[in-house]
């Protein structure tokens, strides 16, 4: 899995580099298909804000979460990003069956 981690207003920290990193190995777990990752992270004011684009086979998912915190938003994105995974693994499933 590659992944392609950049920041708008904010300097990528291994800190965040890595919090990411282990928090992607979740969606790893459920689908072993993920080919790409590109996610950005901004700040603007107060709103911390987190987006990605997954390029797994068969389909590109895309989420976006904001809050106050980064880590708090990078949890809520990885959240919904598991979901979309799931949904399109089990989409993956039905069809073949």
């Amino acid at each position: 899995m590659q992944l392609n981690l950049s920041g708008h207003h904010l300097d990528i920290t291994s800190a965040i580099r890595q919090h990411t990193s282990d928090k992607l190995s979740k969606i790893k777990h459920h689908f072993d298909n993920v080919m790409n990752v590109n996610m950005i992270l901004e700040v603007q004011k107060d709103i911390q804000t987190a987006e990605a684009t997954i390029h797994v086979s068969g389909a590109d998912l895309f989420a976006k979460a904001q809050s106050n915190d980064m880590y708090v938003s990078i949890d809520q994105l990885i959240n919904k990003l598991d979901s979309q995974i799931i949904k399109h693994k089990e989409k993956l499933h039905n069809h073949r069956a």
